[in-house]
């Protein structure tokens, strides 16, 4: 018999932490594997389970008396460590091998062959702490909640509290604080513990010098301009964490490590280490995309990491979309931008950028050429504002009429992305704003583009299984009549970026100019998505959705509009680097219905 804990008057945890406990569901083979747990919970239960290596190899069918064996030695650490992470510290195991205990099995003396291993884990009452103490600890420490008197004892409270009583330490810039002892001790009798952490927060220490290793084509003096990295600053651990996600957000590195000394320097400082692993310096990479009748689209970019040697970005696009459309539809986009980041300052970056763009629709031939400056200020990893200010030409032709825009527009925008993964995500929302004033000369009107994009994402079920995403865009355009706007600032619905079911921006307003009649974009915009998506397995999964889009031709949602809608079916294939999409989508309600759509592509559909 192996039981869980022999305690004596003082029971030594290891505060560093215990194994992730990760539950799996299912049940392992029920020929080979038997597993039970008298009086655990379902919890528990499945906490057992997931951190038993037996468990673990009956669902994968392993039949090796040796690998058993070894299996059934690992598993008495494991399951009394998942039982002391749980609270319990007067349980039993037993792991029996054809009716053998395990334990009394030497590893050099396997079996030739096994039937059937017997898992037998009685947890026993739960323990509570009597004192949970903790002394030193730095003002502002945030202790667990777990770790109180009175609540259950899990060894993961006893190590978090000790994890949490270091960094209170650290923030101050006690770099080296430490557990300096630990008094753990069990009545059995009362099921109690009594825990008492000794902290040792040392001396308080300054950042020292900075050691680059991994440093290729970026000067030294941009990599530290970049980091942020000030010798001789109060130690702070936050500002170790916010150099490595600066130099990571420039796309420059492959990989970006940042270690501290071992000990402190005589003279109160700490030295950094900073490795770096360059990416390549060109990249490019091409997409893409068919929608049913609104035909194909392809885009291509190219990417220089550092273009001048001070870590500028140039990025090129190109796109084309609309090719073999039914709806006589093709734009072709072409943009360059680079940027540069630790420009004026550290987490800040300033850009330059072009665009130009051509569309035909019907008889129309949309163009616009657009030169813009700017600079982003990062306020948190995921906090972003922008800034700039552009020049527009653009035009609307016609056979029978063209109109001609000139502006000047000062576009500021702030996004807030808290999705857990930005290609794939089941949790976390995405918000981006903007605000746009522009001037207007000859024919084009002065006004105000407001537009918005909001996303949320929740996932259900032990390993998200199913996740709901929804998605609201609006924008409108303030102060302008329709047909002195610039086609920047008027919008069509219809297609996969709104309205899934209906062909690509069929969705407008009616116009009259030159005594012919044209679609025209119209001065407000809502697009409404709900997405339902399951895990079939691994690899696929499937998708029910729902869009509607409404334009109308005044701003702020007036005027006259109209709504259309569409509903489908998909299927998604996880590549590891994103799903590929197929969306197969038909008419619900509106006038621009043109029966089904079908959509490929790579990534979610938002």
């Amino acid at each position: 018999m192996r039981r869980a804990a022999v305690f004596s008057a003082c029971l030594c945890l290891a505060v560093a932490g215990f194994p992730a406990v990760i539950p799996t569901g299912g049940l392992a083979d029920e020929e080979m594997i038997g597993f039970s747990a008298p009086g655990a919970d379902k919890a528990l239960t499945r906490a057992l389970m997931s951190a038993s290596l037996l468990v673990a190899a009956g669902r994968e069918g392993t039949t090796d008396p040796q690998d058993i064996l070894a299996a059934a030695s690992s598993d008495y650490a494991r399951l009394t460590q998942a039982l002391y992470a749980e609270g319990y510290y007067a349980g039993v195991i037993h792991i029996r091998i054809d009716g053998r205990e395990a334990a009394d099995i030497p590893l050099l003396d396997a079996p030739a062959r096994i039937d059937h291993v017997s898992i037998t884990v009685t947890p026993g009452p739960p323990f509570r702490f009597g004192a949970a103490r903790m002394a030193p600890y730095a003002p502002g420490t945030d202790l667990p909640p777990g770790y109180r008197d009175g609540q259950i004892a899990r060894a993961t409270a006893i190590s978090e509290a000790a994890g949490a009583g270091i960094a209170g330490w650290r923030k101050l810039g006690y770099a080296k604080a430490r557990v300096a002892g630990q008094d753990i001790t069990a009545n059995h009798a009362t099921t109690l513990i009594d825990a008492r952490l000794t902290l040792a927060a040392g001396p308080r220490l300054s950042f020292g010098a900075l050691d680059i290793q991994g440093i290729e084509r970026l000067p030294r003096h941009r990599v530290v301009k970049i980091a942020g990295y000030q010798e001789g600053q109060v130690f702070d651990p936050e500002v170790l964490e916010k150099m490595a996600s600066r130099l990571r957000r420039t796309g420059i590195y492959r990989s970006v490590s940042v270690r501290e000394a071992a000990e402190p320097n005589p003279d109160g400082t700490l030295d950094i280490l900073l490795e770096l692993d360059e990416e390549v310096l060109r990249r490019f990479g091409f997409g893409a995309e068919v929608n049913g009748s609104d035909g194909a689209s392809l885009s291509a970019f190219w990417l220089h990491r550092n273009l001048l040697g001070g870590g500028e970005r140039l990025r090129l696009d190109g796109l084309i979309n609309g090719i073999d459309g039914d709806a006589g539809f093709t734009e072709y986009e072409l943009g360059a931008r680079i940027d540069r980041p630790g420009t004026p300052f550290t987490d800040s970056s300033v850009f330059a950028e072009t665009r130009f763009e051509r569309a035909e629709v019907a008889d129309l031939d949309i163009r616009s050429l657009t030169f813009g400056l700017g600079a982003t200020r990062t306020v948190t990893d995921t906090l972003t504002l922008e800034a700039g200010l552009s020049y527009q030409t653009a035009s609307i032709e016609d056979t029978t009429f063209r109109f001609d825009y000139r502006l000047l527009a000062l576009p500021v925008s702030l996004e807030w992305d808290r999705r857990g993964d930005k290609l794939d995500p089941v949790d976390g929302f995405y918000l981006k704003g903007s605000v746009t004033p522009f001037a207007g000369f000859g024919t084009a009107d002065s006004g105000t583009g407001l537009s918005a994009d909001a996303r949320y994402y929740k996932g259900f079920g032990a390993r998200d299984q199913l996740v709901f995403a929804g998605r609201v865009q609006l924008a409108t355009t303030l102060g302008t009549s329709l047909a002195n706007t610039s086609p920047d600032y008027l919008y069509y619905s219809g297609g996969g970026g709104t309205v899934r079911g209906h062909p690509f921006e069929s969705l407008g307003v009616p116009a009259v100019a030159g005594g012919s009649s044209y679609l025209s974009g119209g001065l407000s915009r809502i697009a409404l998505s709900g997405e339902l998506r399951g895990r079939i397995n691994e690899r696929i999964g499937a998708v029910a959705f729902y869009d509607a889009g409404y334009v109308s031709d005044a701003e702020w949602f007036g005027g006259a509009g109209e709504w259309q809608a569409g509903a489908g079916l998909g299927l998604r294939y996880d590549t590891g680097f994103g799903p590929v999409r197929l969306d197969v989508a038909f008419p619900v309600s509106g006038s621009t219905g043109d029966g089904m759509q079908v959509y490929v592509g790579i990534g979610q559909a938002f």
